[in-house]
């Protein structure tokens, strides 16, 4: 059977409604951030106000390894870290710091230098990525398209994240006594599964633990961690 025709039975039966459709695919700004880290606080700012541009998905995760100096931050996970050392891993870098900014898993730059992250956005704008086709079925099954399939083969994962304003009062640590605004922050992650350049259906993806979150599917390169397909619920999602 041709690579189309196996597309389109995997694609079908999927959900057409509630999908953002992309003149061409957004960029991917993921900032690794903790509300203990005093630097980290004018970044946060800046993360929001690229939330509100067209044509980037930016996203918030907060990382648990500077809990030890005073304040736990309220939304870390311990697989936020682990995702934010992948990246380290794959670009060379020594160790894992706050605030960071990577843009489309393939650049990264400290959140301290803002003029940095906006030459990375603008070029990540101009990427030309031939991105699959990416659905989710009525029954929560996650199908992707054919495509030209990255080194190493590919990776598909699911975000959620809360695209609402939130302040957190910090009571200890660094930034005691501030109010620490966040948007876009991830509150789930996990991957489900591998993708190589053909069509697959994967696994359903899992409940979302909040209601209101926006459901955000990535498919990246495992070699070198670059985003080659993006797909985003246009409406936030309940449980």
């Amino acid at each position: 059977m041709k690579k189309a025709a196996i597309s389109l039975l995997v694609l079908a039966g999927a959900s057409l409604a509630g999908l953002q459709a992309w003149a061409r695919q957004p960029v991917v700004v993921e900032l690794f951030t903790a509300q203990g880290c005093s630097s980290c606080v004018p970044v946060n700012t800046q993360i929001n106000q690229l939330a509100d541009r067209p044509g980037v998905i930016a996203l918030t995760y907060g990382v648990d390894y500077w809990d030890y100096l005073g304040w736990s931050d309220t939304f870390a996970k311990p697989e936020f870290a682990q995702r934010q050392r992948a990246y380290i891993q794959r670009l060379g870098l020594r160790d894992v710091f706050t605030p960071q900014v990577v843009v489309n898993g393939r650049a990264q730059a400290a959140g301290v230098r803002p003029a940095t992250v906006e030459r990375l956005v603008t070029e990540g704008a101009r990427e030309d990525i031939n991105s699959p086709q990416i659905r989710i079925r009525p029954d929560g099954r996650v199908a992707v398209g054919s495509g030209p399939r990255p080194r190493g083969g590919g990776e598909v994962w699911l975000i959620r994240y809360n695209p609402r304003q939130q302040s957190i009062e910090i009571r200890q640590g660094d930034t005691r006594g501030q109010a620490i605004v966040q948007r876009n922050v991830v509150r789930q992650l996990q991957r489900l599964g591998a993708w190589n350049g053909r069509p697959v259906l994967l696994r359903p993806s899992p409940p979302a633990p909040d209601e209101g979150l926006r459901t955000l599917i990535l498919i990246q390169s495992v070699r070198d961690g670059r985003v080659v397909g993006v797909m985003l619920q246009d409406s936030p999602e309940t449980p």
